[in-house]
C-alpha cells in the first residue's frame, strides 16, 4: 500500500493551475495539501495553457513537503484523460475526480493513471486518486466508490453542486449537508480511507466558518478543503488535539497496555472507566499530534 494513503490532510488549499502567482508558493502558509484545479477555474478556451502551467508547476516549483492533488476535468468532457497525463508526468502525488457517481468512475481514472505512469516511467502505484461526490446518487453509492480502488485514499463533499441536485441550496447552518456528510464518513471509516468536508465560501464570516469546521471535526471527517489561506490556521488549530488531550490519550495507552498484560480488562484514568475500546481512539490521538507537530518526543 502506497505510505502517503493515511497522510495528515487537515487542509487541501484550491488554487487556479493557470495562475502562476497562485500556484508558485503556495507552501508559505503550510497547507497539508494543494488542489491544483484544471476543471472549474479554468475556461474552456484555456485548457491547454493551464496543464502547461501545471506540468512546469510540478516539474519546477519545490513544494517543501506539502502534498500535490490535481483536479481533472469531468469524465464526460473529454480533457480528463490529456489531464491525468499532464498531470503524471509532472509528478503530481494524486488526482481528484470531480462528479463522481459510481465505482466505475473511479476504474475509468485508475486505468488512465496506469496507462500514464507506464508511459512516463512513474513507480507504479505512486499516483493516488480521490473522488469528489457532488449528486445524490454520488452520494448514495459513496460505500461503492470507497471500495473502487486501491489506489483511492479518500472521497470529498462538493457542497454547491450536491445542494443543487437535492434543489435546495448553501444556508450556512449545515441542516442541508448534515445527510451527505453523515452518510459518507460512515461509508470512508467502513472502507477504510479518508473523507473531507466541501469548502465555506463566505471568507468574511469567519465565526461561521469555525463553526462549520468544529461540526466536521467532531462528526469524524479528516479535513476540509479551503479557497483561503486565511482559512488554513483556524482548521489546523481546531484539529491539534489539545495538551490535555495528548497527556490523557499516553495515559490511555499506556495504561491499557499494562492492564492488557495483567488480564484486567476494565479500569479507570483520571476517574474515567477505561477498557480496550479507547485504545485505537487514544493512538489516534497521538498520532495526530505527532504529524501536527505538538508532539516531538518519541512516546
Amino acid at each position: 500500500m502506497n505510505p502517503n494513503k493515511k497522510r495528515l490532510r487537515r487542509t487541501m488549499m484550491f488554487l487556479n493551475a493557470q495562475k502562476p502567482g497562485l500556484i508558485k508558493d503556495p507552501y508559505i502558509y503550510k497547507p497539508d495539501s494543494i488542489m491544483l484545479d484544471l476543471e472549474d477555474a479554468v475556461a474552456e478556451k484555456e485548457k491547454d495553457a493551464a496543464r502547461f502551467s501545471l506540468y512546469h508547476a510540478l516539474r519546477e516549483i519545490n513544494y517543501r513537503g506539502i502534498e500535490c492533488i490535481v483536479r481533472i476535468n469531468g469524465l464526460d468532457s473529454g480533457l480528463w484523460k490529456e489531464d491525468i497525463r499532464c498531470a503524471v508526468a509532472g509528478g503530481a502525488d494524486g488526482i481528484r475526480i470531480p462528479k463522481t457517481e459510481t465505482a466505475k468512475d473511479v476504474k475509468q481514472v485508475e486505468k488512465a493513471v496506469e496507462e500514464a505512469e507506464n508511459e512516463f516511467g512513474v513507480e507504479p502505484g505512486k499516483v493516488l486518486v480521490m473522488a469528489a461526490l457532488e449528486s445524490a446518487k454520488g452520494v448514495l453509492n459513496a460505500l461503492d466508490i470507497c471500495n473502487a480502488s486501491e489506489r483511492l485514499f479518500g472521497i470529498a463533499l462538493s457542497g454547491g453542486d450536491y445542494t443543487k441536485d437535492l434543489q435546495t441550496r448553501i444556508t450556512g447552518t449545515g441542516v442541508e449537508l448534515m445527510g451527505a456528510r453523515q452518510h459518507m464518513i460512515i461509508a470512508a471509516r467502513a472502507a477504510g480511507v479518508q473523507c473531507f468536508d466541501t469548502v465555506y465560501t463566505d471568507l468574511d464570516d469567519m465565526e461561521g466558518f469555525k463553526k462549520d469546521v468544529e461540526t466536521i471535526h467532531l462528526m469524524g471527517f479528516d479535513g476540509k478543503s479551503v479557497i483561503n489561506p486565511r482559512q488554513i490556521a483556524p482548521v489546523h488549530e481546531i484539529y491539534t488535539p489539545t495538551q490535555k488531550e495528548i497527556v490523557f490519550s499516553q495515559k490511555v495507552v499506556k495504561e491499557i497496555e499494562e492492564k492488557k498484560k495483567l488480564g484486567i480488562g476494565v479500569f479507570t484514568v483520571d476517574g474515567k472507566m477505561i477498557d480496550i475500546a479507547f485504545y485505537d481512539g487514544a493512538k489516534r490521538t497521538i498520532e495526530l499530534a505527532k504529524a501536527s507537530g505538538v508532539l516531538k518526543e518519541e512516546f
